[in-house]
């Protein structure tokens, strides 16, 4: 019988008996802890997620505490988890499920994914997961396990590529006749295979249940598929950052809403030395500006090199400073950072300037 007719029911198989059982967003029908966990689970690993998942149920257990909270909370409880347009986007969606669905997280796929922050697959992995619907899911785990067992040629991230994926994803789906655990399962055992056996580096390829099958492994091109991205040369920007600190406090600024670390809190930034010199003039820093060691910080498209420097407010600058937070400018003792979504290079930054000024 061809691969494609037996897939579903072996992969349920297994997934029964060798998946992953236990993780804290398993074992519930609850649509807000599977949104949560599925929104936290895009480009990062279990292991990472869990704490944070964790921390965000304990603040916000449901979808109306959430959608109440102030955004900056939902900042600095995602501060170093990366991407953070996620959590902008979660908190508009937990504002969208209320203004829209009464609180209730739609059941049907096409509804989920007008929501914001969801796409196509997630919404398949939430309806699948909390509802019972028969939904297929296409992450990137997946798309790595399709290439490799069906020898699909070319780069996932083209379209035509990435459709012909889709396609293929659909025809292997469980039948109607299929129940609403086989379906969870099914789904569950798409992501488990992914990031369990069929893993980017070294795939173990003797536990698989499809490994008599795979085109990759029966090829030996198990490092070839699925197809690497293009390689293109990846920019490297600078920028310089003032730590500004009034003995234990130090001022932060808001982001931009868009770009790099949008909406979070951080340092005062400019281009270049010269104009961070004038920067820290118009802040009120003392004449004494000191340099600190450079931080180089990867993101998936470019790399940073910060340039720190560090200045005590002037004492004029003192006398007239003003505690009182606005909505752009804070300043912070260093010792209540984690109440604040702070980029996590500023943060390894501020953790190490803990104490009297260097």
């Amino acid at each position: 019988m061809p691969l494609q007719a037996t897939f579903a029911t072996r992969l349920i198989a297994w997934q029964r008996r060798h998946g992953r059982h236990d993780l804290p967003w398993q074992n519930t029908r609850d649509p807000y802890r599977i949104w949560l966990s599925e929104i936290m689970l895009q480009q990062t690993q279990v292991s990472t997620v869990i704490p944070y998942y964790e921390k965000f149920l304990a603040r916000f257990p449901d979808v109306a505490s959430l959608a109440a909270a102030p955004l900056d909370e939902v900042m600095a409880l995602w501060a170093g988890l990366g991407y953070y347009s996620r959590a902008r986007n979660l908190h508009r969606c937990a504002q969208a499920v209320l203004e829209r669905h009464g609180g209730a997280f739609p059941s049907i796929p096409e509804h989920l994914a007008e929501l914001p922050g969801i796409g196509r697959s997630t919404a398949a992995a939430i309806a699948s997961f909390a509802f019972g619907a028969r939904a297929t899911i296409l992450d990137g785990n997946v798309k790595r396990v399709l290439a490799r067992v069906f020898g699909v040629e070319g780069f996932p991230g083209e379209k035509r590529v990435e459709n012909a994926m889709w396609s293929l994803a659909e025809r292997l789906m469980p039948d109607s006749r299929a129940s609403d655990d086989e379906l969870s399962a099914y789904t569950q055992g798409l992501m488990d295979l992914g990031a369990t056996l069929c893993v980017r580096g070294k795939p173990d390829c003797a536990r698989c249940p499809f490994a008599d099958d795979c085109v990759a492994r029966v090829s030996g091109r198990q490092r070839e598929l699925p197809a690497a991205r293009p390689k293109k040369t990846v920019p490297t920007r600078r920028t310089w950052m003032l730590v500004l600190r009034d003995g234990e406090r130090v001022l932060l600024e808001r982001r931009p809403p868009s770009g790099i670390w949008g909406g979070l809190w951080s340092l005062p930034e400019a281009a270049g030395e010269a104009a961070l010199a004038d920067r820290a003039q118009i802040l009120g820093a003392g004449p004494d500006i000191t340099r600190l060691a450079p931080i180089a910080h990867t993101f998936t498209h470019f790399k940073l090199d910060i340039e720190p420097r560090c200045a005590e407010l002037s004492a004029v600058q003192r006398a007239r400073r003003c505690d009182a937070r606005d909505d752009e400018t804070a300043w912070v003792p260093l010792a209540q950072i984690d109440d604040y979504g702070v980029p996590a290079p500023v943060r390894k930054l501020l953790d190490a300037l803990k104490g009297p000024l260097l």
